[in-house]
């Protein structure tokens, strides 16, 4: 979506990302590596490309190979299990391979800007590494912020001083080029980016702990940041510098900001593998989604995500497809595309 707005919709990408698609989609905790798939094939020694044949060997679980699918863009793999070292090099190696015309570092939210000790920070690490690497590669790297405070993790105004200068607002127009994409994808963050470009306002609840996020005018902005005065700023990224593994990575993580994410993850899989499986039961769904609704909406909240109603609802994350389809069939004027908006409650 960022790529179409600002190079245009000809231009093609090589887009190097995680294979780390949270447990509602991937019950392993933590990234994807390359032995994780079937069907990879390498772009340069230490990058391999995910393309639409691509499969998650069981019981991982990934959206690249479907995202490779319908998207026009080459998706290659950050593998951060040799740390900051293995990624830098990656980078390297593409740079190398593709003589790119440019190179940007993409963050939804600002999280990548966290000094590390901030109490709403949930998931540092990624940003860390990925940051941490770009600031070491042999190559111009440009950082832009998209939908800030948009990933519930900084607040806004903890971000707007350290926003660089806007480059652009989306608008519905930008979204189109993933409009098939938003109606299956599970990220929160891209949604709701998407959903405050064509305009929805209001207060979405995400996440597990059903966390209230603003949906407003600022949430389609992109920002260009500093690099360097992003790496001043994130503790944890400069830590990390030198790290070879993933262990290393943690065990920084969790001496700056008091813990792993993946650690997180690790505990959330153990205590999902104990859970009974539960059906997707129409009738109770419709029920316990009115409830749910009547407690979000009294606390103000306008809009949510399919993720927060499946876990709000207690239903495995192989349904949330399901569940989905349900609500938007059930109910179709609540479907504010990707959200969904809570409905009004009278007394």
């Amino acid at each position: 979506m960022i790529h179409a707005a600002l190079y245009g919709d000809e231009d093609q990408a090589v887009i190097l990302t995680y294979a780390w698609d949270r447990l509602l989609i991937d019950p392993v905790p933590g990234p994807r590596g390359p032995d994780n798939f079937t069907g990879l094939q390498p772009l340069t020694p230490a990058v391999w490309a995910v393309p639409a044949e691509a499969r998650p060997i069981a019981p991982a679980g990934s959206t690249l190979p479907r995202l490779a699918a319908e998207l026009r863009h080459t998706f290659a793999l950050i593998d951060p299990r040799s740390g900051v070292e293995g990624v830098t090099r990656q980078l390297e190696e593409l740079v190398d391979h593709l003589s790119p015309e440019s190179i940007d570092l993409l963050d939804v939210g600002g999280d990548i800007l966290a000094r590390g000790d901030e109490p709403t920070l949930k998931s540092p690490l990624a940003d860390a590494v990925t940051l941490a690497a770009c600031c070491q590669v042999n190559a111009p790297v440009r950082l832009l912020v998209t939908g800030p405070a948009l990933d519930g993790e900084l607040p806004l105004d903890e971000l707007r001083g350290a926003l660089g200068p806007l480059i652009h607002t989306l608008t519905a127009k930008d979204t189109e080029p993933i409009s098939s994409v938003l109606e299956w994808h599970p990220s929160e963050a891209t949604g709701m980016l998407a959903a405050t470009a064509r305009g929805v306002r209001g207060t979405c609840e995400m996440r597990d702990a059903g966390l209230p996020v603003p949906l407003t005018d600022e949430g389609p902005t992109v920002h260009e940041v500093d690099l360097d005065e992003a790496i001043t700023r994130n503790q944890l990224a400069r830590a990390i510098l030198t790290t070879a593994t993933l262990d290393e990575v943690e065990a920084h993580s969790r001496e700056i900001c008091g813990y792993s994410e993946i650690d997180y993850e690790r505990n959330k899989a153990a205590w999902l593998k104990d859970q009974p499986p539960v059906q997707l039961d129409p009738e109770a769904v419709l029920s316990q989604l009115d409830q749910f609704e009547a407690e979000a909406g009294s606390h103000g909240v306008t809009h949510t995500t399919f993720r927060r109603i499946t876990e709000a609802l207690n239903l495995n994350g192989s349904l949330r497809e399901d569940l989905r389809q349900l609500l938007i069939s059930s109910r179709p004027k609540q479907y504010d595309a990707p959200l969904w908006r809570i409905a009004a409650t009278t007394e």
